[in-house]
């Protein structure tokens, strides 16, 4: 029995509680996703907690809305002459993402400081301080982010919108991590079957393949070439790293971008098939199913990316892909904790 299992005690409604938080961060991922490729994320144009906790409930409401928003260079470039209903559209998928933030910051809250009065946030559970840290953090990058397009582009930052969803996925790993610790998880033997390492290692490019989908998406191109395997029916496109500096094609050149993401995502998928097959044949308990759960929603995860980028990537064939993801993310990192222990 490690120490982690000695002190402190099992606390399952720690565990409980952070659960609870990874769910509502995966629903804020989903939101999110939803937010950025319905182009929505401008449509609140101020930070006002008072006006924020209620949506628009009245005309004249909406009418101060819209008039906010008809002052941004998306709406003079892009949505002029808008009706109040299209606006309206756009306008509950921002409110929702942040009205959702606001639920997520009172679940995590009250139950943190009930906790911590009554000594139960002690040893390992500390590292609950750092999650409260990071989801003030996370609300302050939203922002960020959001003013990045207000008024002088028409999209927000899709570096600011890479940092703003990596942030997201290490406060659900953090979270998921501690939680399972709550409950002592796996509580038997368990083995892998594979170095320990390795699904760490996963988890590490997993990471950069998420941050390149979403400077993908936050560039608007995911719809830019619906030819697969190939990219503009060209193995290696020739615009590839046409941009200087080079850092410029990681943004704003589709071609570049499609390369990185399809091939990384080769890598990914071949890497968790991998684990899972050495998990199913040489695994032990937790860790056996865990990673044979794991290469098989990799599986399935490419075969979902593939079908996003032939269709062109609609909205709802991409957020069943940003899903996958969020949730091969959950899984490497129960992988990596069932076979550590």
């Amino acid at each position: 029995m490690s120490a982690e299992d000695t002190w402190p005690p099992r606390a399952p409604w720690v565990g409980r509680w952070l659960l609870v938080i990874c769910l509502l961060v995966f629903a804020m991922i989903m939101v999110g996703g939803a937010t950025r490729l319905t182009d929505s994320g401008l449509s609140i144009t101020e930070w006002n907690l008072e006006k924020g906790l209620t949506p628009p409930l009245t005309e004249q409401r909406w009418q101060e809305e819209f008039a906010l928003y008809q002052r941004t260079t998306e709406y003079q470039e892009q949505n002029y002459g808008m009706t109040i209903a299209e606006f309206q559209h756009i306008y509950w998928w921002e409110w929702g993402h942040r009205f959702l933030g606001k639920v997520l910051g009172v679940a995590f809250a009250v139950p943190f400081f009930f906790f911590l009065f009554t000594g139960r946030l002690r040893g390992r559970f500390r590292l609950t301080f750092l999650l409260f840290f990071l989801g003030g953090l996370q609300g302050f990058i939203g922002w960020w982010m959001v003013t990045s397009g207000l008024f002088s582009g028409l999209d927000v930052s899709p570096v600011r919108l890479a940092i703003h969803l990596a942030l997201a996925f290490t406060i659900l790993a953090l979270a998921l991590w501690v939680a399972l610790g709550a409950f002592a998880w796996p509580q038997l033997p368990s083995r892998l079957g594979a170095p320990r390492w390795a699904p760490a290692t996963l988890m590490a490019v997993l990471f950069v393949q998420i941050i390149l989908g979403a400077l993908l998406a936050g560039s608007d191109g995911g719809a830019a070439y619906a030819d697969w395997p190939t990219i503009g029916h060209e193995w290696v496109p020739a615009s590839a790293f046409s941009l200087e500096p080079v850092t410029r094609n990681f943004i704003e050149e589709h071609a570049t971008q499609h390369l990185l993401h399809r091939t990384l995502g080769y890598v990914v998928g071949l890497g968790a098939m991998t684990l899972g097959a050495v998990a199913a044949w040489r695994g032990q308990g937790a860790a056996r199913w865990a990673g044979a759960s794991l290469g098989a929603l990799a599986a399935l995860q490419v075969i979902l990316g593939i079908a996003t980028v032939v269709h062109a990537s609609p909205l709802s064939l991409s957020l069943v892909h940003q899903a996958g993801a969020a949730l091969l993310w959950a899984l490497s990192l129960i992988a990596l904790r069932s076979g550590w222990r």
